[in-house]
């Protein structure tokens, strides 16, 4: 008798299998337009054959994950699993192959690389492909804090015959002078913050040598050497400053205190009135009901040592601040003084040299900035009492002696001259220009541009997480570095065609903050929020595709898609 078999059920051929696609659709349209992905297999090819997964591949796989989610590089395989492994230009097999292993050794094929070179195509490409203004660029540095020791990061170690850059103490512009770190510097455009240079220097390096480099850099990119380059005081040396001019550059910066016409304008408005030109007059950024916030530009009629223009500027909120961070600081100071004054009059006081006393009262006037203003006077005080010169009882006979001890105490005055002084240039700073073209306010603002670079730091700080930095190799540490910067790329064009084609349009705000709350400057990270939860579901017949079913897109992301100029079909093939 012939055996029954067993029907198979119609639900047992079936299966569902769900892809994450986020915002990765977008994300490769602009690295598209940027051909990034030919320019990394130009400059970082793949020599050997056995390599399943290409150093290019890899590296875009590093780049893709720094912009959507910041993972560690042990967990690339895990995070891009999680995707459609086409997005991230990876087959299935070679998603299996990819590990931190090889995701290093193209972090180290990408150092050896001439790099410069690769930067400078990618921003030349940009440039051309999205039509960058580079006729402006702001420069500024950062510091890259590490936690670990990195004992054999001496700087004079090369890897593959390129130095390795030294991860050593220096300044700290985190506030964080125990740790070990880098310094980032970076160079963006005043269209739109569009990162076009960046480089990475010791720990220990000083600001004001590294702009001769970067200029030189940047006159290489651009073609040109009459770009207007913006920069804060560390460009105001002479050195520096000259080699732009000679070399037929324009720069503006700020003039440090240090400088004699810094100190010659603060005693010349003693007893005189500039004549200050408003250039902006706008409500309080924050207080609809605080006062309002007013910029105004003076020309000095003397120029600088050097013969340039110097602009001064004034702005009444920085007044403001200025008086009132004065008035904390001598609060503070005073208030510290005054502790100060207790701990010597205790008996208990173990104070009782004069040069301690004076390194605690320097200290107190150095940490709160009020060495002009304080003037601290140590003084001694007598302290007398009677002792029976014999032992017993005390009578009618009974002699006594004085015992005198000596003890500290401090006395301090406000200088009020020097804060009246103080307060007649308060919200004033200088600007130095060679560009004797540049009207007053053109220099403000172009000054006025540079916290767009900052904003910059502060997203590749926070948002994409360049800390903690969790490798060992200073050589693979520049080359990540490397990929932040070309993340910040990417970002900065999607930030730039987003709000460039929302004024094409005529649209002042999109809700796209959460709660469909308004935005009038969206960001990269409120636009690619927006599509995270993207999904493909891929409905499988005997483990065949038989239905694919794409993501239904909401009105809001299919007009945020046109504004960009992403096809649809990114999400839906």
């Amino acid at each position: 008798m012939q055996s029954k078999q067993p029907r198979t059920s119609a639900l047992q051929r079936f299966a569902l299998r769900s892809e994450r696609l986020g915002p990765l659709p977008l994300i490769n349209h602009f690295i598209a337009r940027l051909g990034l992905e030919a320019l990394l297999n130009k400059h970082v090819p793949t020599t050997d054959p056995r390599c399943v997964v290409p150093h290019a591949r890899a590296l875009g796989v590093l780049l893709r994950s720094i912009i959507v989610e910041r993972e560690p590089i042990y967990r690339q395989q895990e995070v891009a699993q999680g995707f459609a492994p086409e997005l991230y230009g990876l087959s299935r097999p070679q998603l299996g192959r990819l590990d931190d292993d090889r995701i290093g050794r193209a972090l180290d094929r990408l150092f050896t690389a001439d790099r410069a070179a690769l930067l400078t195509e990618v921003v030349v490409a940009a440039g051309q492909g999205f039509a960058v203004a580079l006729e402006e660029l702001h420069n500024d540095s950062t510091s890259v804090a590490f936690c670990g020791q990195y004992r054999h990061s001496r700087g004079t170690s090369h890897r593959w015959g390129v130095r390795e850059p030294w991860i050593t103490y220096g300044y700290s512009k985190d506030h964080r002078p125990d740790l070990k770190q880098l310094l980032l510097i970076l160079t963006t455009t005043a269209d739109g913050g569009v990162p076009v240079h960046f480089r990475v220097a010791d720990g220990n390096t000083n600001d004001s040598v590294t702009h001769i480099d970067t200029w030189d850099t940047l006159r290489s990119i651009t073609g040109c050497a009459d770009f207007l380059y913006v920069a804060d005081s560390k460009l105001c040396s002479h050195d520096t400053l000259d080699h732009i001019h000679r070399a037929g550059g324009r720069f503006v910066t700020v003039m440090p205190r240090s400088r004699r016409e810094d100190a010659r304008f603060r005693q010349w408005v003693q007893k005189h009135e500039p004549d200050w030109s408003l250039v902006w007059d706008r409500p309080h950024p924050r207080d609809s009901d605080g006062p309002r916030d007013r910029w105004s530009v003076f020309c000095d009629p003397l120029p600088s040592t050097e013969g340039w223009p110097v602009v001064w500027v004034w702005s009444t909120l920085l007044t403001l601040h200025q008086q009132s961070r004065r008035h904390r600081q001598l609060a503070a100071a005073v208030e510290a003084l005054g502790a100060l004054r207790e701990r010597l009059a205790s008996p208990r006081s173990r104070l009782r040299r004069a040069a301690q006393i004076d390194l605690e009262v320097e200290q107190i006037l150095q940490h709160y900035h009020v060495r002009r203003y304080l003037k601290v006077e140590r003084t001694v005080r007598r302290e007398d009492r009677f002792k029976q010169t014999r032992r017993g009882r005390p009578g009618p006979n009974t002699t006594y002696r004085r015992v005198t001890r000596r003890r500290y105490d401090l006395e301090w005055t406000i200088d009020q001259a020097a804060i009246d002084y103080d307060r007649k240039s308060d919200g004033m700073y200088p600007l130095l220009t060679n560009d004797r073209s540049l009207a007053p306010a053109a220099v403000l603002e172009a000054h006025k541009g540079q916290p767009t670079i900052e904003k910059r730091f502060e997203q590749i700080k926070t948002v994409h997480e360049i800390r903690p930095v969790l490798l060992k190799s200073p050589a693979r540490i520049e080359a990540l570095f490397t990929l932040y910067f070309l993340a910040l790329l990417v970002q900065g064009l999607i930030e730039r065609e987003l709000r460039l084609a929302m004024r094409r349009e005529g649209i002042t705000r999109l809700p796209i903050y959460p709660e469909q709350r308004l935005c009038e400057r969206p960001t990269t990270e409120q636009i690619l929020r927006l599509f995270s939860l993207a999904e493909r579901h891929t409905l499988l017949r005997n483990g065949k595709s038989a239905q694919v079913f794409y993501p239904e897109l909401t009105d809001l992301q299919q007009q945020v898609l046109g504004l960009l100029g992403v096809p649809d079909r990114a999400f839906a093939g």
